[in-house]
């Protein structure tokens, strides 16, 4: 998918770089697909600030996406494929010949018209989902589970994707774009192929009142505020060396280890982080 850049009629579209988006589909959503859904603005259920720097933004509707991918051997076709608000990737509208409507994420090559499926003896072609233990080794693959029947999980943004660079002892081993090796049982479900939208992080915003039309507030920087508000604060003019990056609350920023889930530590081959 092409970047789309605009001429300088304005500040705001001087910067503006968006990915062209003319093979989207020009219509609402599948009405039957979707569920209303109401911001938080960051709050919890106390309506306290739970993640700084959120609020207002364009209302959306939810699109309710089939991450399972469990209706198995029935082929399905692509309706269209269509701009959802709710994510970085782009989704699909497959009509399956039972008559059944599911979106899915839309991987990369698919068009409108291809078929789709999910089954154990599926072709290993974009957008068809199957068991890891059915996956050549050395393919491309997104939505993938981390527990048998749960829902895709990983590599689920616009371009991810994971490789499945091979099997031991009832585990798959899929490398990730970080660099982490960790391993999968082979019952998980994955889809074959690369996510679409891969210009996602090339895109330019062009201005501050873009970010807040997607619900996102200025963030402030902790070198900026007094001693009281941050740990980073105070000093006499710009100051901002000397101490340690980290959050107001005292967590390591900017590089430093935060991950405390031994649990699934023996899953994880190789770390992301060197």
């Amino acid at each position: 998918m092409a970047l789309k850049t605009f001429r300088p009629m304005t500040p705001g579209t001087r910067q503006l770089i968006l990915t062209d988006r003319s093979d989207l589909w020009k219509g609402g959503p599948e009405k039957t697909l979707t569920e209303g859904k109401k911001g938080t603005g960051g709050r919890n259920n106390q309506g306290r600030v739970t993640s700084r720097f959120r609020g207002g933004g364009h209302k959306k509707r939810y699109r309710l996406i089939d991450w399972r991918r469990d209706k198995f051997d029935v082929e399905g076709k692509v309706e269209r494929l269509e701009y959802d608000p709710n994510r970085t990737a782009h989704i699909a509208l497959v009509k399956y010949k039972d008559g059944d409507l599911r979106y899915i994420i839309a991987p990369q090559r698919l068009k409108k018209g291809d078929k789709v499926v999910s089954g154990e003896k599926a072709d290993v072609k974009p957008g068809n989902a199957m068991k890891l233990k059915s996956i050549p080794v050395g393919t491309i693959v997104h939505n993938i589970e981390l527990k048998a029947g749960k829902g895709g999980q990983l590599c689920r943004s616009a371009g991810t994707y994971g490789q499945l660079v091979g099997r031991d002892q009832g585990f798959a081993q899929i490398k990730l774009a970080s660099g982490e090796l960790r391993m999968v049982s082979q019952e998980c479900m994955a889809t074959v192929g690369a996510v679409s939208n891969p210009d996602h992080m090339n895109q330019s915003i062009g201005k501050a009142g873009r970010k807040r039309w997607m619900g996102k507030k200025p963030h402030n920087r902790g070198v900026a505020m007094n001693p009281v508000d941050h740990p980073l604060g105070g000093g006499e003019g710009r100051t901002s060396g000397g101490r340690h990056p980290v959050s107001p609350w005292g967590q390591p920023a900017k590089g430093g280890k935060t991950r405390k889930n031994k649990r699934t530590d023996r899953y994880i081959i190789r770390r992301r982080k060197k």
